[in-house]
């Protein structure tokens, strides 16, 4: 069976089915260098000079031979290319419907009242006269990802296409988890890292995860067993398949963590990577099983040997300013992904590649993890001066 694989990036999928014995046909944005040798890849950008839109991507897919789709970040936003892709070919993930309603606050913040879960108070345009005075309050795009698009409100009317959330004070997470339709299985936690200067960001922009979530262990099993009932209600109202994933706030309840949502990705998320490196689990397998409605059987593990080390982190390095690409030839077994080409552009402000790191502890792993981004701008032959000092500022940022 031929499965296609669209997102704007579709390197880690490609990888995991690739290490689990698949070899998929993916059509991405970037079309990088590791992919390349894993997958049968078209990248809209590097191969075909198109920008990532719809019709692009459908245009791209109407020429190629398939029996299945499956899709990573940003189809979320465009729900309707998921029909026009899969067609009558067999979907492994959410359809077009599911994602609709998932995606909606409207009914997403129904859900959640009458599921008890936690959420910060969201509002749609036409709602603002409900902001109650002496709370700090974020606005953001409802077609949104990647932080991308986040402000602080400045009391103004919100335009079409975003909504007003709440500013929570606590630690960014996400979680993943597969879902069968009826019930789901965490994954696992991870903490996620949010605008910090050693990777190339500021704000809100989303630039990575650390794995496993630095509370206590007493803390983290009552914290897990509250976000297994969250994916569990989730999927049980909206009738999630596959992997998904909800991006979390961690606030003090007294002495408890507990989880806000404040977001549902109801496609694989970009923390199973990091979740395959830790448990030793094949992700792509857990995410076909759990859409052939098995949710613990396929518990297939990974050509990569698990990591030893008790931290693991992700960092997405991007680019200052613009520059080329020096000699990616060797970047891969400097444990570099998501690869661009030597000679390549790079835009100011645009991803670089990714770095892994690994510590005994959490501060360990983020310096380990800023240390590899370090080295690539010195490739580039960035400045890293000042940047260092400046990431104490981004740690728990709060997430919208």
């Amino acid at each position: 069976m031929r499965m296609l694989a669209v997102g704007i990036s579709t390197r880690a999928l490609a990888e995991s089915a690739a290490d689990a014995g698949h070899r998929l046909v993916t059509v991405d944005y970037f079309g990088d260098r590791d992919q390349k040798n894993r997958a049968e890849n078209q990248g809209l950008r590097r191969d075909l000079g198109l920008p990532w839109t719809p019709a692009a991507v459908a245009a791209v897919a109407q020429e190629l031979d398939y029996d299945a789709l499956l899709y990573t970040s940003d189809l979320e936003n465009h729900p309707g290319l998921i029909s026009a892709l899969a067609g009558d070919r067999l979907l492994l993930g959410n359809d077009e419907a599911t994602v609709r309603r998932v995606r909606d606050w409207r009914t997403l913040r129904r859900v959640c009242r009458e599921e008890g879960i936690l959420c910060p108070t969201t509002l749609l345009p036409g709602e603002e006269g409900l902001v109650p005075i002496g709370r700090d309050w974020l606005t953001k795009p409802v077609r949104g990802g990647g932080g991308h698009g986040i402000r602080p409100w400045d009391g103004q009317d919100l335009e079409e296409g975003r909504l007003l959330q709440e500013r929570l004070e606590g630690v960014p997470a996400s979680a993943a988890f597969v879902a069968d339709g009826r019930d789901a299985a965490l994954l696992g936690m991870t903490e996620q890292l949010l605008g910090r200067p050693g990777l190339g960001v500021s704000g809100f922009a989303w630039c990575g995860n650390v794995y496993p979530l630095s509370v206590p262990q007493a803390q983290h099993t009552a914290l897990a067993a509250e976000v297994q009932a969250m994916v569990s209600a989730l999927t049980r109202r909206f009738g999630l398949r596959g992997a998904n994933g909800v991006d979390l706030v961690l606030g003090r309840a007294g002495v408890l963590w507990r989880p806000w949502l404040v977001e549902v990705n109801p496609r694989y998320s970009a923390s199973m990577e990091l979740l395959e490196h830790g448990l030793g689990q094949n992700g792509f397998l857990r995410h076909l099983a759990s859409c052939a409605g098995t949710l613990l059987a396929s518990e297939g593990k990974s050509r990569t040997r698990p990591q030893t080390r008790s931290f693991l982190a992700k960092g997405i390095v991007f680019s200052r300013r613009a520059a080329r690409a020096p000699d990616t030839r060797g970047w891969l077994s400097k444990g570099r992904r998501d690869i661009p080409f030597s000679g390549e552009p790079i835009e100011a402000g645009s991803p670089i590649c990714t770095v892994l790191g690994g510590g005994d502890n959490r501060a360990e792993c983020l310096r380990d993890l800023e240390n590899q981004a370090e080295q690539v701008y010195a490739e580039l032959g960035e400045r890293t001066e000042g940047y260092r000092e400046r990431r104490v500022s981004a740690h728990h940022r709060p997430h919208a």
